[in-house]
């Protein structure tokens, strides 16, 4: 009975319009296809869909207020940095990864996918799952929060290494006073500025103030959402070749990863007083890893680490399988433990 149930919710996710429109991505890419969606419209997809989801989590938080939410938002900053040091030691000790590529791999896991986050949320709006609606708050905690904790491990691990060393072993020195262009890259980036700032919005207009809004931000989500699939599904299969060349290691780190992390996430989440549907969303944002802020701070913070690494681990490899697999999993995990 209980492999039913998610064998159910597997296929009722595959077959949702989102999964297919990503699927449709990759197959045009496998079929070497033209199709291709607008260095601009990317552009405008996603700052739409930070904005539609910073602007609802924003006004859900003046409703329930800050307050109540108090336990959440600390077990969000716990998974947030948890989530980067045990990937980097895993990485690091049992992959044999280098520092820089270790720490920047562990950062895009412990940031989070604000696609993954909106398949999950259609998801479990399509089997009449309320989730509580302020979780979109801890996406802006989340996303900042692992790209940090995975430069800040570089920058000790370099150091500890300089001073093992005596510097003379041509370890590249720590550059000073890195700490300010960090934060300000995690916190000012496209991303971060977009739902940061759709937050406070959303949370000084509250629900009668975004309501005026709705017939953009609400009523079109799902379909901007379709062809922000598709785009991501051509950027994923463009990706495929690379799967192979990362390494036996990664392509596992990639999927059991997510499931460690998005079980610890479900948990905790029942744990601090979420439902069936907010446990799984919390799952799913720990499981997910970024691939839009994320590597824009690393390439600035880490030029020495692979790109090829952690993009296709994040992008090639766990993005698919959530979409696929982590999500209706999450949600089946967070039923059989929480739910009535």
């Amino acid at each position: 009975m209980v492999d039913h149930t998610l064998l159910d919710a597997i296929g009722h996710n595959l077959t949702a319009p989102m999964p297919l429109f990503f699927a449709l991505g990759i197959l045009a890419t496998l079929l070497r296809s033209e199709l291709k969606v607008p260095d601009a419209l990317y552009i405008g997809l996603t700052l739409y869909l930070l904005a539609a989801i910073g602007l609802h989590g924003g006004a859900e938080i003046r409703e329930v207020g800050i307050i109540a939410i108090w336990m959440p938002i600390v077990a969000c900053f716990l998974l947030g940095s948890l989530i980067p040091i045990a990937s980097y030691f895993i990485l690091r000790h049992m992959g044999k990864f280098s520092i820089h590529d270790a720490a920047a791999i562990a950062g895009h896991y412990g940031s989070v996918s604000a696609v993954t986050f909106a398949v999950a949320t259609q998801f479990l709006s399509s089997l009449q799952v309320k989730p509580e609606g302020y979780l979109s708050a801890f996406l802006a905690i989340l996303e900042p929060t692992g790209v940090v904790v995975g430069i800040l491990l570089a920058r000790i691990a370099l150091q500890m290494e300089t001073r093992k060393h005596g510097g003379s072993d041509g370890t590249t020195k720590p550059r000073a006073g890195w700490i300010r262009p960090v934060l300000h890259e995690a916190l000012t980036g496209t991303g971060s500025i977009i739902l940061l700032g759709a937050l406070v919005i959303g949370y000084i207009s509250g629900p009668d103030g975004i309501a005026v809004t709705k017939p953009f931000f609400g009523d079109l989500f799902k379909g901007v959402l379709c062809l922000f699939m598709l785009e991501m599904g051509l950027v994923a299969g463009r990706r495929l070749a690379e799967v192979r060349a990362v390494g036996a290691f990664l392509i596992a780190f990639a999927i059991l990863m997510p499931i460690i992390d998005g079980t610890i996430g479900v948990l905790v989440g029942g744990f601090v007083g979420l439902s069936v549907g907010g446990a799984t969303m919390l799952g799913v944002m720990a499981a997910s890893a970024s691939y839009i802020a994320a590597p824009a701070a690393m390439r600035i913070s880490i030029p020495e680490a692979n790109p090829s690494f952690y993009l296709t681990a994040s992008l090639g490899i766990t993005f698919p399988f959530n979409i696929a697999m982590g999500i209706p999993l999450y949600f089946w995990l967070a039923k059989l433990v929480f739910g009535s």
